[in-house]
């Protein structure tokens, strides 16, 4: 009785991994950062993005960030092939309160970006999208250290929300190109 199905567990297990092969063999796993078919690479795409200009702080920041994610530090394109608008709304709000003062202990700060990318030759939108971070940070009864605290939640927001825009340009361009 067990000769009878040792054969039949031995075939279905073949047929199991013949189909899992079957399966990935259209996979097309390539690193994001690797040569497209194109024989261009990401760092190419991304090196051409122009990054409108910034009205706050916290927008400049942002643009900062994504220009040097962009670029990794070098020089951007001579000739941007795209253009990338952001636009940025803050909030905050207080999350907790000092029993006897009734003074805010500790702020909530939401930052959200909606982003478009655009192919500057024909007005084309590329991808859209938007992002989103928090942080908090502590109040105290000082005034510097509240809006140096408040200056750091924002950048940590800043980055969050930099590091999931660059990510989502870098993976269209890596499955267009």
């Amino acid at each position: 009785m067990s000769h009878r199905r040792e054969p039949t567990r031995r075939a279905l297990v073949l047929g199991m991994l013949a189909a899992a092969g079957l399966g990935l063999a259209g996979c097309q796993i390539r690193p994001l950062y690797g040569t497209l078919p194109s024989g261009g690479t990401v760092r190419d795409d991304t090196r051409a993005i122009r990054i409108e200009a910034a009205t706050t702080r916290v927008g400049q920041e942002l643009r900062n960030e994504l220009i040097f994610a962009f670029t990794g530090g070098g020089s951007a394109a001579a000739q941007p092939l795209y253009s990338l608008r952001i636009v940025l709304s803050e909030h905050e709000s207080a999350v907790g309160v000092e029993k006897l003062a009734d003074v805010p202990a500790a702020y909530f700060i939401l930052v959200r970006a909606s982003f478009v990318l655009t192919e500057i030759a024909t007005g084309t939108t590329v991808l859209s999208g938007s992002s989103f971070a928090s942080a908090s940070y502590d109040f105290s009864t000082q005034r510097f250290a509240n809006l140096r605290a408040k200056r750091d939640a924002e950048d940590r927001a800043v980055k969050v929300i930099s590091d999931d825009i660059r990510t989502r340009i870098a993976a269209h361009f890596a499955t267009a190109g």
